[in-house]
């Protein structure tokens, strides 16, 4: 049992959104890490206007179907907590694993702004996977050559 003092060296990630596609973790960690399914109880993922990943917020009775993400390392969390930006908060949450109903402590990116006006409905990822996962990866993948760049300030 680790001391209270030292955090841990590997955490799990409940994902629900763009990075339940393999290809997409691959693109950003250079690796797909062991995952289970799992579901956030208590919780509703929403489609965000404008956007094409989803969000998620505390909504009592509700359900959010997603996987987590085993052994993700602290550089890892690190490129993990850079791609979900500002917009959301990473928290612990505990989640349920659908193949052995053990709950499991795990990171979360949560919706920052809980009054947000632009969340609606229901979040698919069917529909994202048919008509905006290609060009999310290719985004994430200039995102991931952005980040391992030392940051050149303009000069050439």
């Amino acid at each position: 049992m680790a001391s209270a003092s030292s955090p841990p060296s590997l955490f799990n990630v409940f994902v629900y959104g763009s990075l339940l596609a393999d290809d997409v973790v691959r693109a950003l960690l250079k690796r797909v890490p062991p995952s289970s399914p799992a579901i956030l109880y208590n919780f509703h993922r929403f489609s965000i206007k404008g956007c094409v990943y989803p969000a998620i917020l505390p909504v009592e009775n509700k359900k959010v179907n997603g996987k987590v993400l085993s052994g993700i390392t602290v550089p890892e969390l690190d490129i993990l907590d850079k791609f979900e930006d500002v917009e959301y908060e990473r928290r612990t949450v505990d989640v349920s694993l659908t193949d052995s109903s053990d709950t499991l402590m795990v990171e979360a990116y949560i919706w920052a702004d809980q009054s947000d006006p632009n969340l609606y409905g229901e979040w698919n990822l069917e529909e994202w996977e048919q008509l905006h996962k290609k060009s999310f990866l290719k985004m994430t993948m200039e995102f991931v050559e952005e980040v391992e760049q030392p940051n050149q300030s303009g000069s050439t």
